[in-house]
């Protein structure tokens, strides 16, 4: 496989694939509506080398346009609305946006013959699980909007690979994703930020006044909620090797992570560390619904194809994610 389709590449994870793409020699076509990506973000990441398509998934005539235009071999599908707040109070978006363009795309990918998707899931689909860490075989149980318009496009991948045996996927399962890469040419710039990394840095920045921790009285280590916090470049690397082990008949299911979790004060306390600055931190009442561990074990994709996450330091993740934002505290100024 050569020329790669990667929707959504003008976001926060997508752009990272971008770059790691070019960087190993790719043909890379992006497709993204630029909606809350960032054009400039794909010319960054590939020096140029990859081409924006702007377009919307669920246009399929012209998915399949670009698709054949570019004779692509393989999709890395990152395009979604990702706000689990924004699900509830406007679920039909996030299902015509996730779910509907996820169908609209493999329409498009039947038309032009392409066999291989890498999809970009989440551990939202299993809810709230009754024990820890997540394994691929847990239940999957959505508890927001967003997590079951990720799911129904499983499903989606599923019943269409059942009917097409030359057809092969993977959807790939994880929770937060942190850092930059460490050249510091691309970052996260989300409007609003809601990432708890971004927001320690913002606050560090003088952007945010004080952090708000839900809660410190959890039965965790210092009584904050613990999750899973994966650096970007060992997402998008385990996209990479998931692309390039696909077969026909394929369907693979792999939760990414480091293992282990972080608690909210643990992250805060590195913000700290890392920029030197003051952060301060107001510990207010818990949120509803908020489990007080969610952390996925990523032992599958270890076994199946040697993937483990490179950077397991919370300290060196947020580091990262500081080149970024003390240099281009506008973000891309867009």
């Amino acid at each position: 496989m050569h020329n790669i389709l990667v929707t959504g590449g003008a976001g926060y994870i997508g752009s990272h694939c971008v770059k790691r793409l070019a960087a190993d020699g790719y043909s890379v076509t992006v497709l993204d509506n630029c909606g809350r990506g960032h054009a400039v973000a794909v010319d960054r990441a590939s020096g140029g080398k990859a081409r924006l398509e702007r377009a919307d998934l669920r246009d399929t005539p012209r998915v399949e346009a670009i698709l054949k235009d570019h004779a692509i071999e393989a999709v890395i599908h990152f395009a979604a609305l990702a706000y689990v707040g924004e699900s509830v109070t406007d679920p039909l978006r996030y299902y015509d946006n996730n779910t509907a363009g996820s169908v609209s795309l493999l329409r498009a990918m039947d038309a032009a013959g392409v066999k291989r998707i890498v999809f970009s899931s989440t551990c939202a689909t299993y809810g709230e699980p009754a024990s820890m860490p997540i394994v691929e075989t847990m239940p999957q149980q959505p508890i927001n909007p967003y997590g079951w318009s990720k799911l129904m496009t499983e499903r989606a991948l599923i019943d269409y690979a059942g009917a097409n045996q030359d057809f092969g996927f993977a959807a790939l399962r994880y929770f937060n994703v942190a850092g930059s890469d460490p050249d510091g040419v691309i970052g996260e710039d989300h409007a609003p930020e809601t990432h708890i990394i971004p927001v320690v840095l913002n606050c560090a920045l003088g952007k945010v006044p004080k952090m708000s921790v839900f809660g410190d009285d959890y039965d965790t280590p210092d009584g904050t909620c613990i999750r899973d916090y994966i650096h970007v470049n060992d997402l998008v690397n385990a996209h990479v090797v998931v692309m390039t082990a696909l077969n026909a008949g394929d369907q693979r299911f792999y939760n990414l992570g480091t293992g282990t979790g972080t608690t909210v004060m643990q992250v805060i306390e590195a913000g700290r560390e890392v920029t030197g600055r003051a952060i301060p931190a107001e510990i207010g009442p818990r949120r509803a619904g908020d489990p007080p561990e969610l952390y996925a074990d990523p032992g599958k994709i270890r076994r199946e194809l040697g993937w483990e996450a490179e950077c397991k330091d919370i300290k060196q993740m947020v580091a990262d994610a500081w080149g970024w934002f003390k240099n281009n505290p506008e973000g891309y100024g867009e």
